[in-house]
């Protein structure tokens, strides 16, 4: 799963006075990560190349791996509000398809980043640790907003996973098929044959 991390483009030129120092850091990041690899980038690099310091890093980001993860906490909530507020009729797995859809709506338009945060984080096994325990906390937090529409468990802990595992296949997919894939479509498609799937147990 990935997380989207607005940017723009910058100059190295541009004074440290300058606008969206965040952004900027995060370009820069990310571009030295494609180029030399995560492990090989250091923050003193980063900083250069946005034409900022390295103590302006450390005010925007904890280390250079939040680069990566920054956008955590926006898609959990984007994920928990739109099942809080989907329909009270709505069965828990309809409400969580709600959730997962919003989510595609958030990442779409970044699936050039998206791109290149998998192959970052698919090189580093530390990073991939820290990508699994993204998703237990997303999933963990989206069990706890099934609860709070009613669902006991273990259904809502049992449908919480389910979804981050629509959501894990349908974002891999998204981002390893050429052309433009429609996220939202292939999170729609992983949640038919989810259904196939259990409606032959």
């Amino acid at each position: 799963m990935s997380v989207t991390v607005i940017t723009v483009a910058y100059d190295a030129r541009m004074g440290r006075w300058q606008p969206d120092s965040r952004g900027r850091l995060a370009k820069a990041a990310m571009e030295l990560y494609g180029e030399r690899g995560f492990e090989q980038t250091t923050v003193a690099e980063i900083a250069k190349r946005a034409g900022l310091t390295e103590r302006t890093f450390f005010r925007q980001f904890a280390d250079k791996r939040e680069v990566l993860f920054a956008g955590a906490d926006s898609l959990q909530e984007v994920l928990v509000t739109a099942v809080a507020d989907a329909p009270s009729s709505l069965p828990p797995i309809a409400a969580v398809a709600l959730g997962l859809d919003a989510v595609a709506g958030m990442l779409q338009p970044g699936r050039d980043h998206s791109r290149e945060r998998q192959a970052i984080i698919a090189a580093n096994p530390d990073l991939q640790e820290r990508e699994l325990i993204k998703l237990a906390t997303l999933g963990a937090a989206l069990a706890d907003v099934l609860r709070r529409r009613g669902v006991r468990d273990p259904a809502a802990s049992l449908t919480a996973e389910a979804g981050i595992a629509v959501f894990k296949i349908a974002f891999e997919r998204w981002v390893a098929e050429t052309g433009e894939p429609d996220l939202s479509r292939l999170i729609r498609e992983s949640l038919d044959e989810l259904r196939a799937v259990t409606a032959a147990v």
